[in-house]
């Protein structure tokens, strides 16, 4: 197969230029990786090769597809989507129907684009599956998705995109909300799927370890433009331009500060979780103990228990939860209703996705006073005021206050979350993978507001997360989870070493 070239792209608003001009080439068989920070135009790229760009939004320039000049937006670009060009998206959760078995959708693919029958269409799906390697294909497909693990899910797109016998994948962020095993495992994946078919692949990602492991050729996005682009290798090692070099070092997160914890704060005693329908615990036999000023990293693959810990803490499950959560000595899961919603005042929650976590119809000073107002604890201009005292804090500057959560980049969108978080003054905060859906620098600036939170007000820190450089970077002592079990407890330098994979 010819390489496909990306001529001359373009996107604008209006006669404003938000990305370009980009020309990339796509070599069957090898891997581009399209690397930048939030907002640099990673996924405008995608949106615009595919077609799919919002309502007010053109793209100019053209594909070189087997000699011959597809201009964008013509009716021959669009016959490529699915045929030419397939897509795999950042959330098989949101990509996937909840409502329909993904065999069904896999096979509408495959009569939509190859024009299979019913009978031919199953045969491909199951071969399909075969060839990703997911387990027991007859059984899968008829199973919904959210019968499926993270991974299979995962695999599960990439049937989709590879439905309609595509010669270019392009990947936006497909590892950001895996554990590092299975984000191994998904390049993995890509990477077989260019030496079998002579795939090629243009990767979106913020990972830059895992672009050094499986992309060849990297082209790096600032604020729509193409500021390098290279070998992987030679770019690596002698980055060109400064941007280059700041992404680089983003990723290079120093460890924690040593300092002295404070009192014990929160103490889980012989925790098991059991949810309805199930004779199996999730988790069992969990016992830990967190202190004042101290971070304690909860690390381990996707399903190992971490997030139900999590929410177990938070009293957001109503059942089958047993054992003990002390918070200063009084048990969370013995509260009632009332002495729990002063309970919840000292306890601060940011979660992993900000898009997702924050209200859209609500201004960001609203989002982070909202606390405030569910407790009765200040008047509208208190709450106001307050707002704007908590911003500063995070490193925000006031007039943000004004503006809605999609106006905000993601990295800001997180710092309002851990705003929020702050509004009733807790003494322990809780962040369920808070940096996993960051590129690098947004991720090591809240890794850095984070440090400097725990160390100005004494905050105990729970930090969720498979992310094994992030808790090296924020954590002191790590708790490593598998399979519902506490297999391992100390201090994070000695059970991270410095080389562990990072997700």
């Amino acid at each position: 197969m010819s390489p496909l070239e990306i001529r001359g792209l373009e996107v604008h608003a209006g006669a404003r230029r938000l990305l370009g001009p980009l020309d990339l080439r796509l070599e069957p068989g090898a891997c581009l990786a399209l690397v930048g920070e939030s907002g640099s135009g990673k996924s405008l790229t995608l949106a615009a090769l595919l077609g799919l760009l919002p309502p007010g939004l053109q793209a100019s320039g053209e594909l070189q597809v087997d000699g011959q000049a597809v201009p964008l937006g013509s009716p021959a670009h669009a016959r490529l989507p699915g045929r030419v060009l397939a897509w795999v998206p950042q959330d098989p959760q949101a990509a996937l129907h909840p409502l329909r078995r993904v065999g069904d959708q896999l096979a509408e693919s495959l009569r939509v684009l190859r024009g299979l029958d019913r009978d031919a269409a199953a045969r491909e799906a199951h071969a399909l599956f075969e060839r990703l390697r997911l387990p027991d294909p007859p059984a899968l497909l008829r199973r919904y998705p959210h019968q499926l693990s993270g991974g299979q899910r995962q695999r599960v797109l990439v049937a989709l995109a590879l439905a309609g016998q595509p010669r270019v994948l392009l990947a936006d962020e497909p590892t950001s909300a895996l554990d590092p095993r299975l984000a191994r495992e998904a390049l993995g994946l890509f990477d077989q799927l260019r030496s079998e078919l002579g795939l090629a692949v243009l990767l979106v990602s913020h990972d830059l370890p895992m672009v050094a492991a499986h992309a060849q050729r990297l082209a790096i996005l600032r604020g729509g433009e193409l500021v390098e682009q290279g070998g992987t290798a030679a770019v690596f090692a002698r980055p060109a331009h400064a941007y280059t070099r700041e992404l680089l070092a983003a990723d290079q997160l120093p460890a924690p500060d040593a300092a002295p914890p404070g009192a014990p704060l929160l103490r889980l005693e012989s925790i098991e979780i059991t949810y309805p329908g199930q004779n199996r615990p999730v988790v069992s036999d969990i016992s830990l103990e967190l202190h004042r000023g101290e971070c304690l990293a909860l690390v381990g693959e996707s399903g190992s228990g971490k997030s139900s810990l999590g929410r177990a803490l938070l009293r957001l499950m109503r059942r089958g939860v047993g054992g003990r959560i002390l918070l200063d000595g009084e048990d969370l899961l013995a509260a009632g209703s009332g002495r729990l919603r002063a309970l919840r005042r000292r306890i601060g929650v940011v979660f992993q996705d900000p898009s997702a976590s924050l209200d859209p119809r609500l201004r960001v000073h609203e989002i982070v006073s909202e606390p405030l107002r569910i407790h009765g604890l200040a008047d509208r201009a208190g709450r106001r005021a307050r707002a704007g005292e908590l911003l500063q804090a995070v490193g925000l500057a006031p007039e943000l206050a004004e503006r809605w959560p999609h106006q905000l980049s993601g990295g800001q969108r997180q710092r309002v979350a851990i705003a929020r978080a702050l509004a009733t003054d807790p003494e322990l905060l809780v962040c369920d993978e808070a940096v996993s859906a960051l590129d690098a620098q947004h991720r090591a600036g809240v890794l850095s507001l984070l440090g400097r939170l725990k160390r100005e007000r004494g905050l105990a820190l729970l930090f969720i997360t498979h992310d094994f450089a992030a808790a090296r970077a924020l954590a002191e002592r790590c708790a490593m989870l598998a399979d519902g079990r506490l297999q391992a407890l100390g201090a994070t330098r000695e059970l991270l070493p410095g080389a562990a994979p990072t997700g």
